[in-house]
């Protein structure tokens, strides 16, 4: 019988008795029961079942009565649930795979499963839920060969001293992000084969001994933590055919390859490496079939010599600053399944030869500045395509209307953003397999039409159509049908009417900037997925379903702002609540501020400005450890600002609060701003934009906070906020007594508005101490004295003002002082100097007269009435922090993480605000 392996005759201990197994890959199902004559053949040394399904069924304990057992293969068989104790006690195994499985590894644990298994040379458990580390002892099991725990959840340092195992030949870590560890220095000779380490947490460098590893083909490091040097060694290494050392913090350049003829695939996206062009050794690798050169600040033409590499069948150079015209030579290579150039610099039309390159899976060209007329039909003639890429160019898309099912390729992902289309393209019709669908920043009006409905209808995960002009759903007002959409974009439309409802399996909701109308329904509750809602520039009214809050324990993001919603704020949070950010901000709101909200633990963005909440300071959000943006602007609380202490520490990772507007009043306590702990570090660090991943099973997106300032009188929308931002305004209010002194503390400081308030005494000399500090606006207040001359230290870039005070003496001269001008010291009629006309007398300074009953005097209250109301009507100089934070983050942002993103979003637009922000994308 084939798979069965027997005794011979002439064995006098063993007889006639099963000894091996074999049954992989023959469709076998069902569960395996616990009374199987499997379980009888005692003496049986190997069993293998793998390839079959099992139906997640668990591997019955009773595989511990095979005490006779040497290798064990139950790899892809559909096994589920803990894997048995029992197999702990099969001591003769040389040989376990598991692989493949939903299996869990709890308990036992990987330390109790194999602890006695010292005989062990294949441990093959990848894709079983381990959790746990990997125990020191595997470091003795010296007959060791493979090694493959791939996807398991590993925790905690690897035990380096595995890689000296004198046997073994295989080690396969990969996608174990939570596993950490190094490289060990290579002293001796070893026999490995394959080091596989991707996307793990190994960090430190590449050592140079590497070199000593002999026998290495597959050398894995992609996506880890390595640093330094690539090293020079790697071009002794002859034998290698794979080198991934793509998506690291290599620096320097990449040395010469040139003797690693027998290289299939190499890897070198995503480092540091110094500016350059391609190295001229790649041409001489003319075994490539896999060439991976993304994100390497590669800035230079494709080169010629590459044409060498006849054999390759994968290309990435996205993500670099390719110039000039795709190569003709490039098609060629007709073996290309492969192909992204995405977000590079190239121009020129997009060449029709495209169509000779028949086995192409994946293409894409977008974001470079291709241009010109672009025949869809010679994509759509590649039947092996998958995914299509053209977004981001300045090309018209021509398309026709005569496809027929059988001869267009099944798409999985297209991406035709910003192609001038004025209208769905036709050939979707016949497109099934959809996954992404990328329609967005096009001339597309009207309405959404059926048939896009009846396609893709399982399949379709994530579909953007902002920046059109469409204003519904043809048939389906109200609720969109397809079953496992987990992405919605539809921001920048026209729509118009109730909210269409999606698909329970949404998990981002975005239709921000269109023309619906009615209330919230009660059924976008059922949403239970649902990560971030943003319905924001809108027309919506009603009152908040009070359900809403219950979606606080997946909702990361709810931004409801600038919409027509009244009555009282739901109950935001639940205990467990996810939310990270709350706007509310240009509604109708009234009452209290919700003390439900501190339930929003992890809370980082609370926006309620712009409403009518009539409720005393909220304190109590101090509580939340995680807040930096709190903006309360133009809303009607009232009362002092509690100063209690209390609490050990009130908003300890506040960096931007904005209160101005409202009707505070009373002193402000000096130990309040000790405890915004924050701000106290005078080092701004690396300036990053504040922002969170949203994932769900197939898509992965990043989306920024963002926050809305009022500037010069205009409405501005901030798309992103920065990590350096550091701003207080409480302008606009009632407050009273001295500035505090605790102020200084804050030695991070980028903007401070106190104005149109009630302070009295003298501008604090301590202020010069806020190195940061980069906009001052003490205006409008009751301020007396000097301006001290400690403040030509700060180094301003953009506002000063003292206007409409009582100050007095000369104006300090100097550095920034010199570039202000009359508007930044008008209504103080007794301060002189530069720039006012009034010049300043030698003579020793008289004491302050008592105001007269002149006419100039008497105008002054009245002058000073007018110019509070204008800048309350204004707003506040908040916006000058945020604006200054963007131009520090543009300085620094060489030192940013970059993003990693195949489909990149576009930045919202502004319909409907009176202006720009000056920081916004492009």
């Amino acid at each position: 019988m084939t798979g069965v392996a027997c005794s011979h005759d002439h064995d006098q201990y063993y007889g006639h008795h099963v000894m091996g197994l074999d049954l992989s890959q023959r469709s076998l199902c069902g569960r395996i029961n616990s009374s199987s004559t499997l379980f009888s053949l005692v003496h049986l040394q190997r069993l293998n079942l793998s390839g079959n399904d099992f139906g997640d069924s668990q591997i019955p304990s009773e595989i511990g009565r095979l005490k006779q057992l040497r290798s064990l293969d139950l790899s892809y068989s559909g096994f589920s649930g803990q894997i048995p104790n029992e197999i702990s006690q099969l001591i003769h195994l040389s040989s376990l795979d598991l692989s493949g499985n939903s299996l869990k590894l709890h308990s036992p644990s990987l330390k109790n499963l194999v602890q006695y298994l010292t005989g062990l040379k294949e441990l093959h458990l990848s894709g079983v839920d381990i959790s746990s580390s990997v125990p020191h002892f595997l470091a003795n099991f010296s007959s060791l060969k493979s090694l493959k725990l791939r996807d398991c959840s590993l925790k905690n340092k690897f035990p380096a001293a595995i890689l000296e195992l004198p046997e073994l030949k295989v080690l396969d870590l990969a996608f174990n992000t939570d596993l950490t560890g190094s490289l060990p220095i290579f002293r001796n000779i070893s026999l490995l084969e394959e080091v596989i380490l991707d996307f793990t947490g190994f960090i430190g460098i590449v050592p140079e001994s590497l070199s000593h590893l002999n026998h290495l083909t597959v050398l894995s490091l992609t996506g880890c933590s390595f640093s330094g040097h690539i090293p020079r060694s790697l071009s002794n290494m002859t034998q290698l055919t794979y080198l991934g050392l793509g998506e690291n913090h290599f620096t320097g350049s990449v040395p010469s390859l040139v003797s690693l003829l027998n290289l299939d695939g190499l890897l070198l996206n995503g480092s540091r490496f110094e500016k350059g062009c391609f190295p001229n050794w790649l041409g001489k690798l003319t075994k490539l079939s896999k060439l991976y050169l993304s994100d390497m600040n590669i800035n230079c033409e494709i080169p010629l010599f590459l044409s060498n590499l006849t054999k390759l069948s994968e290309v990435g150079m996205d993500r670099n600053s390719l110039t000039g015209g795709i190569p003709s030579w490039l098609f060629n290579l007709t073996q290309l399944t492969y192909l992204n150039l995405q977000m590079n610099q190239l121009q020129g039309p997009i060449p029709n030869t495209f169509s000779s390159l028949k086995s192409l899976e994946y293409l894409h060209l977008g974001r470079n500045n291709f241009s010109g007329r672009v025949e869809l039909d010679m994509f759509l003639g590649l039947n092996k395509l998958q995914t299509l890429g053209l977004g981001y160019n300045r090309i018209s898309l021509v398309t026709t209307n005569n496809y027929t099912n059988t001869t267009l390729p099944e798409l999985h992902k297209l991406g035709l953003s910003s192609c001038n289309l004025k209208e769905f393209p036709a050939f979707l019709r016949f497109q099934n397999k959809l996954r992404f669908l990328l329609l967005d920043v096009n001339k597309i009006d009207g309405l959404v039409p059926v048939w896009i409905w009846n396609n893709s209808r399982e399949t379709l995960e994530l579909i953007n159509l902002s920046g059109n002009s469409i204003t519904g759903f043809d048939q389906h007002p109200h609720f969109l049908p397809w079953t496992n959409l987990q992405v919605i974009f539809i921001e920048n439309n026209q729509l118009r009417g109730r909210l269409p409802i999606p698909s329970q399996s949404t998990v981002i909701y975005s239709v921000p900037q269109n023309s619906l109308t009615g209330e919230l329904p009660p059924s976008i509750c059922e949403l239970k997925s649902l990560q971030q809602l943003d319905l924001s520039f809108n027309n919506m009214s009603g009152t908040l379903p009070s359900c809403l809050g219950i979606l606080s324990n997946s909702l990361m993001s709810l931004n409801l702002k600038r919409n027509n919603f009244h009555g009282k704020m739901m109950s935001a949070c639940k205990p467990g609540s996810q939310l990270k950010e709350l706007d509310l901000s240009e509604n109708r709101f009234t009452g209290q501020l919700p003390r439900s909200l501190m339930n929003c633990t992890r809370l980082q963005v609370l926006s309620l400005e712009d409403n009518s909440f009539h409720d005393v300071f909220p304190s109590w959000l101090g509580t939340l450890p995680r807040l930096q943006v709190l903006v309360l602007r133009s809303n009607k609380l009232h009362g002092p600002i509690d100063g209690s202490t209390a609490v050990s520490s009130r908003f300890p990772m506040l960096r931007i609060i904005d209160l101005s507007n409202n009707r505070f009043s009373g002193q402000l306590d000096q130990n309040y701003f000790q405890t915004w702990h924050a701000m106290s570090s005078g080092n701004l660090g690396v300036s990053s934009v504040m922002e969170t991943n949203i994932s769900s099973k197939h898509v992965l997106t990043n989306f920024m906070y963002s926050v809305t300032l009022i500037h010069k009188g205009v409405r501005t929308e901030y798309y992103r906020i920065l990590t350096i931002d550091m701003s207080i305004d409480l302008s606009c209010n009632h407050f009273e007594g001295e500035i505090l002194q605790s102020l200084q503390h804050l030695r991070g400081l980028q903007s401070l508005n106190l104005s149109n308030n009630h302070f009295t005494g003298r501008v604090l000399p301590s202020l010069g101490d806020l190195k940061n500090l980069e906009a001052l606006d003490l205006s409008g207040n009751d301020l007396s004295g000097e301006i001290p001359q400690q403040l030509v230290q700060l180094g301003f870039r953009s506002i000063f003002n003292v206007s409409f005070n009582r100050l007095e003496g000369r104006i300090p001269q100097g550095k920034q002082f010199d570039t202000f001008d009359n508007n930044s010291y008008i209504g103080n009629p007794r301060l002189c100097g530069r720039p006012l006309s009034k010049e300043c007398q030698d003579h020793p300074k008289v004491s302050r007269l008592p105001p007269t009953s002149s006419v100039s005097e008497s105008l002054f209250p009245t002058e000073t009435i007018d110019w509070i109301i204008v800048f309350c009507g204004v707003g506040s100089g908040l916006v000058v922090g945020i604006a200054i934070g963007n131009n520090l983050h543009k300085r620094y942002s060489h030192q940013i993480t970059k993003r990693k993103d195949r489909w990149v979003r576009p930045l919202r637009n502004t319909r409907r605000n009176q202006g720009k922000s000056s920081n916004k994308n492009p």
